[in-house]
């Protein structure tokens, strides 16, 4: 279905809590830094909370303050769910029919409103939506490269393999991965990072590290990180 907008991609990651948000927003950062007008789209969220009569989920929050283009939440986020937990029980628990064709419409209204769509999926790239469809099927269905956030802690090579794995067994090319430091004092991180380069056969769009302070400092910072020149 993509269209091959050179700066929409879908962002996945190699478990849940690995830095997805915090990654897609520094990419979003990134691409207003040099001028290129950008949206962030989480299209399932669970977990939110009512804030002034209005349900807010931080992941989603996240992506809008990071994007320059502001524009409807229910565009951004069509599925925002209240427990935070996998999406599909959430679903089933709350009533909620999550419809890819929905989504796929949601995105194509963002992409008249900003050169470039981030979209973010939900937990690692595998994740159930309902009982037929996972988050790999939402990636097949937008067509979109694929950038996948490592979480930089033990197990991460081996979690980041074998989703390189299954990105590429759906059709999708793995246009690049990041490096995002979960665990500051992993042992033999620079070894860590040197290995999955080696194997798995897509460009390092960056290695961020842990990073303390308030968290729009932190986005700002973490785009410094990333080389957006090796995505052409």
């Amino acid at each position: 279905m993509s269209n091959k907008r050179p700066y929409d991609f879908f962002v996945t990651g190699t478990d849940t809590e690995i830095g997805k948000t915090f990654s897609s927003s520094a990419l979003l950062q990134a691409l207003a830094q040099r001028g290129t007008s950008s949206v962030g789209m989480k299209p399932i969220a669970s977990g939110a909370e009512l804030r002034d009569g209005v349900w807010h989920n931080e992941d989603v929050d996240s992506l809008i303050a990071a994007s320059s283009v502001k524009t409807d939440t229910a565009l951004v986020c069509p599925y925002l769910m209240q427990t935070p937990a996998a999406p599909h029980i959430v679903a089933k628990q709350e009533n909620v029919d999550i419809s890819l064709p929905h989504i796929l419409a949601s995105y194509q209204q963002l992409t008249h409103a900003a050169e470039a769509v981030i979209v973010e999926g939900v937990g690692g790239f595998c994740v159930p939506l309902n009982d037929t469809v996972d988050t790999a099927d939402l990636a097949q269905q937008l067509d979109l490269p694929v950038i996948l956030v490592v979480g930089l802690r033990l197990g991460c090579i081996n979690h980041a393999l074998l989703t390189a794995q299954a990105i590429r067994a759906r059709g999708l090319r793995l246009a690049a991965w990041i490096a995002n430091t979960v665990d500051q004092d992993m042992l033999y991180l620079a070894e860590n990072i040197a290995a999955i380069q080696q194997r798995i056969g897509a460009p390092l769009l960056g290695q961020i590290p842990r990073l303390s302070g308030n968290p729009t400092d932190n986005m700002k910072t973490a785009a410094t990180y990333l080389n957006l020149n090796i995505l052409k």
